[in-house]
């Protein structure tokens, strides 16, 4: 038996039922096969994987709090530390109904390697809680937020563990959950990014990840002769991600027709409005099919098969596994030149093998996605000099960091021959600056 093919049925036996994380493990170790067996024996009596795999720690703890009936709710928080051999901990806060540890074990352990592709001095790490901010009243999300934060102050730090937002925390949640850190320890340290700009926050980082996968996705396209320009682009979700994704393709020549929402989808070929988007999403908080309204030329449809829709360049930008086999099949039939994830594992295993067995390019959220945590480093840093960087500064230091990211994944995946394995390139280049790291430091 491999090492990996061991490691992996370990991993699964002490983790049943954490699909997501069990998921994105294999993907991560499949593809490194060819770069583990190559030097397996020393990689096995240092026990890499296993180190790899395994977090730091594993926090989790009840969030009691009251809500606008007098109620006592209770809620379930959990923080993953998973690796902290390059710097601080560093990843997100996710409130949605339908987290639970397997969730967060998964965006943690990707976190690992997304924030090595970076390069900057940044761990892996991931956080959040099943209470849902839909439907709840503000003073019923300020105290959620007090109480997350109660228990989440303890295990944090500027140095320790600085963690952002993700789904369901925006600049609300984070100002609520900063404040709270502050009472507790009258201090006014850089613990969370994606603050509001009067407090710390920095320019460019709503638009950051969204921005960041067009930046990649260009420079993607570039090296194999291809343009943005012209190019009919499918989005899926209508949150920030997607909302800036659908922006910066816009400004960079493309054409978006289509973006969706948990209900269902919109298309307008002529190309989409988005700042009626924007007015629907971020201002009035609406659904997606509000569009057709005042855009009567575009089709709303229900459902999830938004990638029926015939497009040069699709960008999953909603949830994880939402992209399947069918979706990708039917993608190739209409001639998909490009996927780049914009989202967490938003592809399939068998969707992705799949597209790259079809000579499309494909571009793994790890390394397209990484936008948003780079300038929550930036914005480390600015606090760090007390200092607040101009827009064009920090949008020019993400443009450079993206393509800097393609070039590592690219020149990886060349080196052992495996030409445009994108997903092989982000998972060996993020691998070997976190175990030269790890063995670095010893055990």
């Amino acid at each position: 038996m491999s090492y990996v093919t061991e490691v992996k049925k370990k991993i699964k036996n002490n983790n049943k039922n954490e699909t997501e994380f069990l998921q994105a493990v294999d993907e991560v170790l499949d593809s490194l096969h060819p770069l583990i067996e190559k030097n397996e024996n020393y990689y096995k009596r240092e026990a890499i994987l296993e180190r790899l795999t395994e977090p730091d720690r594993q926090i989790k703890f009840r969030v009691q709090w009251l809500d606008d009936d007098g109620q006592v709710q209770v809620n379930t928080g959990y923080r993953v530390q998973f690796n902290n051999v390059l710097g601080p901990y560093k990843g997100g806060l996710r409130l949605r109904d339908n987290v639970n540890i397997g969730i967060i074990k998964f965006l943690g352990f990707e976190q690992i390697f997304k924030n090595a592709l970076t390069g900057l001095p940044i761990g892996g790490a991931k956080g959040g809680s099943d209470f849902d901010p839909k439907g709840k009243s503000d003073r019923e999300i300020l105290s959620f937020c007090k109480a997350f934060m109660s228990e989440l102050y303890k295990y944090i730090g500027p140095d320790i563990d600085v963690p952002a937002g993700d789904i369901g925390v925006g600049a609300r949640e984070i100002g609520y959950l900063f404040g709270q850190y502050k009472r507790l320890t009258s201090s006014h340290q850089s613990i969370l990014t994606g603050k509001g700009l009067t407090f710390g926050g920095s320019l460019a980082r709503t638009e950051a990840t969204g921005y960041g996968l067009l930046y990649l996705t260009n420079a993607m396209l570039k090296t194999h002769g291809l343009s943005l320009e012209n190019q009919r682009i499918v989005i899926s979700g209508s949150g920030n991600v997607a909302i800036y994704a659908a922006e910066k393709a816009q400004q960079l020549g493309a054409k978006v027709i289509a973006m969706s929402d948990s209900t269902g989808y919109i298309r307008d070929d002529n190309g989409l409005d988005l700042q009626t988007v924007k007015n629907i999403k971020e201002i009035e908080r609406g659904r997606i099919a509000e569009y057709v309204i005042t855009h009567p030329e575009a089709l709303y449809k229900e459902g999830k098969d938004i990638w029926s829709i015939p497009c040069e360049v699709a960008l999953p930008c909603a949830t994880q596994n939402e992209l399947t086999l069918v979706d990708a099949k039917q993608l190739v039939s209409n001639g998909v030149k490009a996927v780049a994830e914009g989202a967490n594992m938003p592809t399939t295993l068998e969707a992705t093998h799949y597209l790259q067995k079809n000579e499309v390019l494909f571009a793994p959220g790890k390394a397209a996605n990484a936008g948003g945590v780079a300038v929550s480093a930036l914005e480390m840093s600015q606090n760090a000099e007390r200092m607040s960087w101009s827009f064009e500064k920090v949008d020019k230091a993400l443009q450079e960091i993206m393509e800097d990211i393609f070039s590592k994944i690219s020149e990886s995946a060349a080196r052992f021959k495996q030409y445009d394995n994108y997903v092989f390139g982000a998972n060996v280049a993020a691998f070997e600056k976190v175990i030269e790291a790890m063995i670095a430091q010893g055990i």
